[in-house]
């Protein structure tokens, strides 16, 4: 099924969110709305706040990103091959190398995008769907999304990065988001006036 995205003014956006347990009301189905979400909205990561859960799972699939480069630019990023991936009570253990800026939007805050510097690299340990124990490092795009979906977890949102005059001049665009007046070509809930 696909859910409704939450809009930027939302407080669950701003919630830290809690652990999950294998015994979770219906999970299965819920990993699977939210992936079924994602692609509706055209999104390469989407974290449960969004969907208004407020649990530590967040869903990539960088791989999309990596297949539409061109050859110049996959060489930019190269031994990121993408990946496709439910991260459950994740925990980012280190970041490392040097940071470097990325053009990022979010399914929560539509047509507003911008640069935003995060390390090269990011080691995370989460649980799978079998609730299997993994500690992985990535690199390249696949760390900058989970980076930017571990943040949703976290009550962070990508314009906090931002410089104060960059905040100050997205004031108007945050607003009209959050009073609805933006429309997507997907379905969104907007906070309450």
């Amino acid at each position: 099924m696909i859910l409704p995205i939450v809009a930027y003014g939302s407080p669950i956006l701003r919630r830290v969110a809690v652990d999950v347990t294998p015994d979770y009301p219906n999970l299965s189905q819920l990993i699977a709305d939210m992936w079924e979400t994602m692609y509706a909205s055209n999104g390469v990561g989407l974290a449960a706040p969004q969907i208004n859960r407020s649990i530590r799972i967040f869903t990539v699939d960088s791989e999309q990103i990596i297949e539409n480069l061109d050859d110049e630019e996959r060489q930019e990023y190269e031994g990121d091959n993408g990946i496709k991936e439910t991260f459950i009570n994740a925990r980012i253990v280190e970041f490392a190398g040097d940071d470097w800026p990325y053009n990022e939007g979010c399914l929560s805050i539509p047509k507003v995008r911008e640069d935003v510097m995060r390390p090269e690299t990011v080691t995370i340990e989460y649980v799978n769907e079998k609730f299997e124990p993994q500690r992985k490092t990535f690199g390249g795009i696949t760390a900058r999304v989970i980076q930017h979906e571990y943040d949703h977890i976290e009550g962070k949102l990508f314009i906090d990065y931002l410089s104060p005059l960059k905040r100050k001049l997205l004031k108007g665009k945050l607003l009209d988001i959050s009073n609805g007046k933006v429309r997507m070509d997907y379905r969104m809930t907007y906070p309450k006036s």
